[in-house]
């Protein structure tokens, strides 16, 4: 009986010993959790939660207007046949990085601000001698963008940014690759309001090519001028 009573007093100390370590824990993650809020609090983040995003208003355009638009002229009854974008790809290239550092690493800073995303440093794939240039060296960034991304940027591109480039004329039609991609280009990050004109330490053009599933150019023009891209008159 002795030897049972023992057992049961040993069980009995570990469970206790177990509890106040749960315990222990639990005013431990409280406490952490409390100095986070704080700290998120006196760095201007929200406490609570973060609501989700809107849709963006390109997208409800394309499902609410254009949609119809195109099924209509082109006779396309299945809405997964229809032209739709697939991505949209902005590139820098910065020359001026191979004897500079610092203009490629101001290059990445804009096109974040630009696109809302990370971009990625792109490298010379083999060595030029005429150019200076050495496999590997870096020579610009880039971003794709898709989903919500791509819908946002888009709508700041078409109704924001091109009405601000110095004596536009409308975008040029015969710009498109046969496969239904469109390619502009910017000659100033400027055109963009989130870069800060009086920060700004040089001016860097950029290439944005449009790509979309339309397999020929006229349904991605059709796509394309729906949506509100402002091409020049035929």
């Amino acid at each position: 009986m002795a030897n049972k009573n023992d057992k049961n007093e040993a069980a009995d100390k570990a469970r206790a010993q177990a509890d106040k370590a749960r315990g222990q824990a639990e005013k431990a993650k409280q406490q952490a959790a409390k100095e986070k809020a704080a700290a998120d609090k006196a760095a201007g983040k929200p406490s609570g939660p973060v609501e989700p995003a809107p849709t963006p208003r390109l997208w409800l355009k394309y499902e609410n207007d254009v949609l119809p638009k195109l099924r209509e002229r082109f006779g396309i009854s299945n809405r997964f046949a229809l032209p739709r974008l697939n991505k949209v790809v902005v590139n820098m290239g910065v020359g001026k990085a191979r004897e500079n550092k610092a203009v490629l690493e101001t290059a990445v800073a804009d096109l974040g601000k630009i696109t809302g995303q990370k971009p990625k440093i792109t490298r010379a794939k083999k060595a030029i001698s005429g150019f200076r240039l050495r496999e590997g060296m870096p020579i610009g960034c880039c971003v794709t963008l898709r989903g919500k991304r791509m819908y946002e940027f888009l709508d700041r591109l078409i109704s924001v940014a091109i009405p601000r480039i110095k004596d536009f004329r409308g975008l040029k039609r015969k710009a498109f690759d046969g496969r239904g991609n469109y390619s502009m280009g910017l000659a100033e990050q400027t055109v963009f309001p989130e870069i800060e004109v009086d920060k700004l330490t040089a001016i860097q053009g950029m290439d944005i090519t449009i790509c979309s599933n339309a397999g020929d150019d006229a349904k991605a023009e059709a796509l394309l001028e729906a949506l509100g891209m402002p091409f020049r008159d035929k």
